[in-house]
């Protein structure tokens, strides 16, 4: 999947006149692209359009239009646009009593690197998370982690052939499992690869 460039962004005041037609679209575009695993967890599979929408956000909000700046959101963003070979995904632990959050997050250091998915007939692909920066301490791990799934040539195929798609977490304090995945994420996934 090819990266992006300032000359695939529109500018702010062009953002502005397409946005209400190009979050509509996202929003729904993502709605393929979620898997919620277990009772808190949720991975957002990533792709060109995701991350075009979120550089257009960051630069609305920020009020960003200088060259320099606008590359610099670039060089942050596009490492999470798939390659062909992979998955990349935002994880995220997702509880909103702020205690309940903290105690959970304390429970699940290490959680982002037991994180899987399979294509069935082949063993489970193990995230590589955090590959910008460490998000874990000593005493917790974050809400948010980046992942990326690489695929062997032999899972891309099989996944392209109608292949089923399986997710889980298999963390000492949180075990949850889901799939086959529907259709339409599988599709929307099978769009990632080359």
């Amino acid at each position: 999947m090819d990266k992006l460039t300032r000359s695939d962004l529109y500018s702010l005041e062009q953002y502005a006149e397409v946005r209400p037609e190009f979050r509509a679209r996202t929003i729904a575009h993502k709605k393929d692209r979620n898997i919620r695993v277990g009772p808190v967890a949720t991975l957002y599979f990533e792709d060109r359009q995701t991350i075009q929408y979120q550089i257009q956000e960051m630069l609305r909000v920020e009020r960003i239009f200088e060259a320099a700046g606008i590359e610099e959101e670039l060089e942050v963003y596009n490492p999470l646009i798939p390659d062909g070979s992979n998955w990349k995904a935002t994880f995220m632990i997702e509880e909103p009593d702020v205690d309940r959050r903290r105690q959970l997050l304390a429970r699940l250091i290490g959680v982002e690197d037991r994180v899987w998915v399979s294509v069935a007939g082949h063993e489970p692909v193990y995230a590589i998370a955090d590959e910008d920066l460490e998000r874990d301490t000593e005493e917790k791990t974050s809400s948010v982690h980046f992942l990326r799934f690489e695929l062997t040539p032999a899972m891309v195929e099989a996944v392209r052939n109608g292949a089923a798609i399986n997710v889980g977490i298999d963390h000492e304090n949180y075990t949850h499992r889901v799939g086959p995945v529907g259709d339409n994420i599988r599709e929307s996934l099978v769009a990632d690869l080359a």
